[in-house]
């Protein structure tokens, strides 16, 4: 490939037109547009060790931008790293299509990974709305990654659990042009965000903020983990991977949410507002 001939990285939103119709407007004068969308493209992650050439893991849905901090933070969430990333970048292999040269990341360990990844007879895949699509079984679905010496965090604040999702709301700024995508933050114990990454998957925004604190050489667990939309069981999965003291959410639980937030000692909070939180025992 020439330097001519180079791919254009996708950028995280996109323009489209629209034709807008409002109420007591007449059908013959709609309101006609430019506007701005999410954008939606298939990332797959590859990963390659000492030894072993690189084979695909996983292939998910996602928003372009912070690829590499989201296929970090999946490879930590999966139990296969502690945080032993040597490198990450962009499948330079000469069979990809220029379009396809930003949707495929490598991420290379320093040593093999503490287990295996999975293997199925046809590449592990998952939408922008679920984590847990491609496992091999109901029994390792429902297994979260274990998290090697988690840090103890402190009883959680309700006060400061409160401030959480419109400090978060804060950093939103594809939500401000798009309204069409998911955002989660590390906060630590004052509830001072210490990031916050936007996705159109929920899942892939935590995995986006894991990577960020991995790949800048912190440590991914932190005394609350804040999402923008509901609790569900991938998302506990994540938080319990990396230690997380707390996981609190905009919307409602899960009942698998709920459950393996309690067997893993996660403090769990739905519902969450300046003047509302539930706690979930």
């Amino acid at each position: 490939m020439t330097g001519g001939d180079l791919a254009r990285r996708p950028g995280p939103t996109a323009r489209v037109r629209v034709v807008e119709h409002r109420a007591g407007t007449t059908e013959q004068a709609p309101a006609r547009r430019e506007d701005r969308v999410i954008t939606e493209e298939p990332l797959e992650i590859r990963l390659a060790w000492p030894g072993a050439p690189a084979e695909r893991v996983w292939l998910t849905m996602r928003t372009p931008g912070h690829d590499f901090e989201l296929a970090a933070g999946w490879c930590r969430h999966e139990g296969l790293t502690e945080g032993g990333v040597e490198r990450v970048a962009y499948c330079t292999d000469a069979t990809l299509r220029p379009e396809q040269e930003f949707n495929v990341v490598t991420v290379t360990l320093a040593h093999p990974p503490l287990r295996r990844p999975h293997q199925h007879d046809a590449l592990s895949a998952g939408s922008s709305a679920c984590g847990v699509c491609g496992r091999d079984s109901i029994e390792s679905a429902l297994r979260p990654a274990p998290a090697p010496g988690a840090p103890a965090h402190p009883a959680p604040d309700p006060t400061v659990v409160r401030g959480l999702p419109q400090a978060l709301r804060a950093g939103q700024r594809l939500f401000d042009r798009t309204g069409g995508v998911h955002a989660a933050g590390l906060a630590d114990a004052a509830g001072r965000l210490l990031v916050v990454r936007e996705d159109v998957g929920r899942h892939n925004a935590v995995d986006k903020v894991c990577g960020a604190r991995l790949l800048a050489g912190e440590e991914p667990g932190a005394a609350y983990l804040v999402v923008s939309g509901r609790a569900g069981f991938e998302l506990v999965q994540k938080a319990v991977a990396v230690g997380v003291g707390s996981l609190v959410a905009v919307g409602a639980p899960t009942s698998l949410a709920v459950d393996l937030a309690r067997s893993a000692g996660l403090a769990l909070f739905g519902f969450t507002g300046p003047d509302r939180t539930v706690r979930y025992h």
